[in-house]
């Protein structure tokens, strides 16, 4: 009798992985309310910050351009007028002590922290996925040195470690590349994690095993089998490292290190902002602002995509009134319930021998 291997299509679904159609996949998104608000905002968010440069020839008004005249020198540098100097011409008022105008610079602070956000996840994605499989897939000694190395990183304190490195780089080099390259090599660890957990349970299943008897090289079984399976676990922690290198950059140019004047920061912004705070509150609380709903959308849309990729934690993660289909399938279990006692009454016998 002859053994026959099978080998699955490649865009077959692997088998206990939790991967569905990209229409699957937008329709459970578009379920949740909560996450399209959040990537609304978020594309609003985008969309401002790309048009920086028009919005600013718009109002008329360039980020670092100072206006004394519109500052009180008198009062230390407290803007002339009500609500920060809020004008027609400067339609969120002007920096304290400078006179820039604070709408133009709050647009190009939301590119330089979205900018490096998304470089610093897209560096921790790649190089955490790249040593995740080589652990997974290598020998005993090949996991052992690469999980130890990924507990050292987990365990490192990476905004100290990020601090030192940005304060012996040289001034000249670009600060928003170099908060990408700081926060990218320190903070894949958690990644590289994830996606080891997940290559070794998938490794186990029957599609992977096939695949390696048909003599396929680890790095082959790892983009044609483990990779599609991988994406739903690699996408919900991109998710959650975007906010947190948003928080990341934010702290460290807040605390000196990170982007220096006169490149906009909300991080910068807020380090400034802190003697001005009882003088000029509007301007300790639009940078807030925009880091807090920043950081809330990317959290709300990360735990939505999570919940679509993944049928099983959607239904772990609803909470509040049920549905109309939930209440729907909560009566037709009532219903079925309530058949089966009175069937399982019909059966039992009655008291003094009765039919």
């Amino acid at each position: 009798m002859t053994d026959l291997i099978v080998t699955p299509d490649p865009g077959t679904a692997a088998p206990g992985a939790p991967v569905s159609g990209a229409r699957q996949v937008w329709r459970r998104l578009r379920a949740r309310r909560s996450a399209l608000v959040a990537a609304a905002v978020l594309g609003l968010l985008v969309l401002l910050a790309l048009g920086a440069p028009l919005l600013a020839a718009l109002e008329g008004q360039d980020p670092n351009a100072y206006h004394d005249a519109l500052v009180d020198s008198a009062r230390g540098g407290v803007p002339v007028g009500s609500f920060g100097g809020i004008s027609a011409d400067h339609w969120l008022g002007v920096e304290p002590g400078t006179g820039r105008d604070l709408f133009v610079r709050l647009l190009y602070g939301a590119r330089v922290s979205l900018f490096v956000a998304l470089g610093a996840t897209l560096v921790q994605v790649l190089i955490g996925v790249f040593v995740g499989l080589a652990a997974a897939l290598g020998n005993r000694l090949v996991d052992s040195v690469l999980s130890h190395v990924t507990d050292v990183m987990v365990a490192m304190p990476i905004l100290v470690f990020a601090i030192a490195l940005m304060a012996v780089v040289p001034a000249g080099f670009p600060r928003p590349v170099l908060l990408i390259i700081a926060l990218g090599l320190l903070a894949w660890g958690g990644m590289a994690r994830i996606v080891r957990a997940q290559a070794l349970s998938l490794k186990k299943l029957d599609f992977v095993a096939a695949a390696r008897l048909t003599g396929a090289s680890p790095w082959r079984v790892a983009r044609r089998e483990l990779l599609p399976s991988l994406a739903a676990p690699v996408i919900t922690y991109a998710a959650v490292l975007l906010p947190s290198n948003i928080v990341a950059e934010a702290s460290m140019s807040f605390l000196g290190v990170g982007v220096k004047p006169p490149t906009p920061s909300w991080g910068q912004m807020l380090s400034t902002a802190t003697t001005w705070f009882r003088a000029d509150p509007l301007y300790v609380l639009l940078p807030a602002l925009m880091l807090f709903v920043t950081t809330l959308a990317f959290t709300v849309l990360g735990d939505g995509v999570r919940s679509a990729l993944d049928p099983r934690e959607a239904s772990r993660l609803r909470i509040g009134r049920p549905g109309k289909t939930d209440r729907k399938a909560d009566r037709k279990a009532d219903r079925k319930t309530d058949c089966k006692t009175d069937r399982k009454a019909a059966r039992e016998p009655r008291p003094g021998g009765a039919s």
